[in-house]
């Protein structure tokens, strides 16, 4: 009982200090908590993106996430995923957002690149080259495939994460590592609780995405509690934590082969 009580007091204390982490990098960032209305809030270009016309010649996949609107993004972030073949000047960028028609699966909704309503994205992988080239219409059979096409819960999923955490285990290629903060990464239906990370490069055990545990290469260890996710990264080391995502040294899936 005693072994149990600290585990808990140690799991509210990891709460509370991620909230905390979470909060103080919303205050700096000005712009997810500035009480602006969706609609008057920055969605243009961040500038991450290489030029498609510059880079004409060469295939691209990237993978951004951002901190969700308003007070969400304290607790989770959402993603989207946008590519070119060798030879196109324009990106296809595809996400899920819950609004806006039936179905939930978007294609070219915003800039490929663009700020998230007033929060500014973080890229979490990048391929180039005739890898890129090679995986794109995996990516596209994953899109395709996708289970959910026509439902969206924001807790536990399916969701934005939930898409993009299905492209990464169809295509282990991406070396997909989503954020601990990214809430319905884990989601799974009740029927099928076992099966490949989100970075398809590990396994995963989740009931519906509210408890479970996965360990991976991308991922390191990483359990989960109602959603709230929470482990250790190993290469590079880092505390994957809830509301904060990821604690240590930037890591980015690179690949320029």
């Amino acid at each position: 009982m005693t072994y149990l009580k600290c585990l808990g007091i140690g799991f509210i204390c990891v709460l509370l200090l991620s909230f905390w982490q979470s909060w103080a990098q919303s205050t700096r960032n000005g712009e997810t908590l500035s009480g602006k209305g969706w609609w008057s809030a920055k969605q243009d270009s961040s500038g991450l993106a290489p030029d498609p016309v510059q880079f004409r010649q060469t295939a691209i996949v990237q993978v951004y996430a951002a901190p969700t609107y308003g007070w969400r993004g304290l607790v989770a972030v959402h993603p989207w995923i946008i590519f070119k073949k060798a030879g196109e000047t324009q990106y296809r960028r595809y996400e899920v957002v819950s609004w806006g028609s039936d179905n939930v699966v978007r294609l070219n909704r915003s800039a490929a690149d663009a700020y998230w309503y007033g929060a500014m994205p973080t890229l979490l992988v990048e391929h180039r080259g005739d890898k890129a080239q090679a995986m794109i219409p995996q990516i596209e059979a994953a899109i395709k495939s996708y289970p959910w096409p026509n439902t969206y819960h924001a807790w536990p999923g399916p969701n934005s994460n939930t898409f993009l955490a299905h492209i990464g285990r169809e295509v282990p290629a991406l070396k997909l590592d989503m954020p601990a903060n990214a809430i319905g990464k884990d989601y799974r239906p009740i029927t099928h609780p076992a099966g490949l990370s989100p970075s398809g490069r590990g396994v995963q055990i989740s009931l519906l995405g509210v408890l479970g545990i996965t360990m991976g290469l991308e991922e390191g260890i990483e359990a989960n509690i109602l959603g709230l996710n929470m482990g250790v990264d190993i290469n590079p080391p880092a505390l994957r934590l809830p509301f904060v995502g990821r604690f240590g040294p930037t890591k980015t899936g690179n690949d320029e082969g």
